[in-house]
């Protein structure tokens, strides 16, 4: 793969003398926790269906990294290549990405929630030659998603199943085989690894556009946000940091996977969001942070309170991805006795801001956060991008970061990067005269449900193409448990009828994810629309809001 990651060399002199960029990669982190800190517990990753404990101290993790690294150079895998992963939070994950780390490849994560529409187009874009997937998880059998796939991905060569029965399975290729320990090892360690500047990561995107983004990272630009955001959060290697939230998504792999080998701390994986289970885990394991979206907040504040079973170790509860309620904020404070810190971020930048953890708790949920070490932020008219507004006016938030993107592979055209480094985020804010943000509202169309963004482009254009339906339009309704779902707003064609149980059909018969499928249904006449006949959304949203207030 030619990776086109021109946002990376314009900023590189001033990232390093600045001491944002330090030029070290995961393999530097993981050798050092081998050679201070071997036998301390590195990860464990429990899996709710089988029941499964496994752990690794950092000598472990290290190995089986090498092993799958050598096995996956066997397979014709090396520099730059990509390795799809469309895994849970299972261990196989985190030791995926350090095996591509040490051959110099490059892993994509993939949302397991995804199917055939979704991974069709990510695969063939991203050019993978090796896609790694469960058997079965939750009663899905990805194996069979994936092997009639891949006739049509011309430059898939292998697919590895975890837990699979038959030659291509994970445990034959990869982990089985003492490859660490072969006479090709050594030459296959230690030629490729990558640089700081290198691709490390491609995660793709749902935005605007009817076709998800890929978005490039090095180890530069994501170490860059990881460092300061521990240190403001006051993380170190004492810590046991706990990740549900899906390692496919930046949270879990920066913070879940990349963090704690990076401090050398604890990481504990859990693959299926069972609240009980979670608070189990917590006494457990002592573990002292985690970070997930608002529903995982108000689920566990729930299951503490029902179960009666507190959760003394757990520090900090960083929640992102949906406003966090106010009275959320006061019930978890009671309930777990844990520090709630807001914060807001993207995938092409990590974690942007975040709360400090001495502010008074109402900051938690009346502002999204505070600026970053190494992160600039401006709000400036909606229509343009001069200068900044004054303090809690609303705008356009734009970001300058030393964690901000290589860019978007093969799109470099949808960058949304000035030449002075300003980033458009899409999202619209206001500041504070401290340089508290807070979010309200979105330039682009998106809706984000749970902390997952809904391609709503794309799902409208697969409603324009149902035979029933004259015009079509997602908007998001509020949600107290996910912060948005998804309503599709239909104008039927003359002498037609829809139902919500047709466009879920429709919508799964074109295989689409069943989160990204509306949950609400309303049929109107006609769309509120401009002179030129754009749909004004703001109008169909608001119409929503009042049906709701009404009952």
């Amino acid at each position: 793969m030619e990776f086109d990651a021109v946002l990376i060399a314009a900023r590189r002199a001033q990232s390093v003398a600045q001491g944002f960029w330090h030029d070290r990669t995961i393999n530097d982190e993981l050798d050092a926790c081998v050679a201070t800190c071997p036998d301390k517990l590195a990860l464990t990753a429990v899996q709710a269906e089988s029941g499964a404990t496994t752990r690794f101290t950092y000598r472990e993790l290290a190995t089986m990294a090498d092993r799958v690294a050598v096995g996956l150079a066997r397979l014709g895998i090396g520099r730059n290549d990509i390795v799809a992963c469309q895994l849970p939070n299972w261990w196989q994950f985190t030791v995926v990405y350090l095996a591509c780390s040490r051959i110099g490849a490059v892993m994509n994560p993939l949302m397991h929630i995804f199917r055939e529409r979704e991974l069709s187009f990510m695969l063939k874009h991203g050019e993978a030659k090796v896609l790694i997937v469960p058997k079965l998880f939750r009663g899905f059998d990805f194996e069979q998603m994936v092997t009639a796939l891949q006739p049509s991905l011309p430059h898939l060569q292998h697919i590895v199943v975890v837990n699979g029965d038959g030659a291509n399975s994970f445990e034959a290729l990869l982990s089985g085989p003492a490859w660490e320990l072969s006479g090709e090892a050594d030459a296959i360690l230690g030629t490729e690894r990558p640089g700081p500047d290198d691709v490390t990561q491609l995660i793709y995107t749902s935005g605007t556009t009817g076709e998800p983004k890929g978005v490039m990272h090095t180890a530069n630009t994501v170490m860059a946000n990881i460092i300061p955001y521990a240190q403001r959060l006051q993380l170190d290697a004492e810590d046991v940091v706990l990740m549900a939230s899906p390692m496919a998504h930046q949270t879990g792999f920066m913070y879940g996977l990349m963090m704690p080998i990076m401090l050398k701390a604890s990481a504990v994986l859990q693959d299926i969001w069972e609240p009980k289970k979670a608070v189990e885990v917590i006494n457990t394991e002592k573990a002292s942070f985690t970070m997930a979206s608002t529903p995982f907040l108000t689920d566990l504040t729930r299951a503490v309170v029902e179960g009666k079973t507190p959760v003394p170790t757990l520090k900090t509860f960083l929640c992102a991805g949906a406003p966090i309620p106010g009275p959320l904020v006061e019930q978890a404070r009671a309930a777990l006795g844990t520090k709630i810190v807001s914060a807001w971020g993207m995938s092409e930048n990590g974690a942007v801001t975040l709360i400090e953890l001495n502010d008074p708790d109402e900051r938690a949920f009346t502002t999204d956060g505070l600026a970053l070490p190494g992160v600039e932020l401006k709000v400036v008219e909606i229509d343009a991008s001069g200068p900044a507004l004054p303090a809690g006016t609303a705008g356009k938030l734009y970001v300058r970061s030393c964690s901000n993107f290589g860019g978007y592979l093969k799109r470099q055209h949808l960058n949304g990067t000035d030449a002075e480094g300003w980033f458009d985020t899409g999202d619209l804010a206001r500041m504070d005269a401290q340089g508290y943000i807070r979010i309200t509202g979105r330039s682009k169309d998106v809706i984000i449900r749970g902390g997952e963004n809904i391609p709503v482009v794309e799902i409208e254009s697969l409603l324009y193409r149902h035979p029933a339906v004259a015009m079509a339009a997602i908007v998001a309704y509020p949600d107290e448990r996910l912060g948005e779902r998804a309503c599709a707003v239909v104008v039927p064609k003359p002498g037609q009828s829809m139902d919500l149980p047709e466009i879920v059909r429709y919508l799964k018969e074109n295989q689409v994810a069943t989160q990204y499928i509306p949950e609400r249904l309303q049929l109107l006449d006609a769309m509120p629309a401009t002179p030129s006949g754009k749909i004004q959304k703001f109008k169909l949203r608001e119409q929503l809001q009042a049906m709701l207030a009404q009952g």
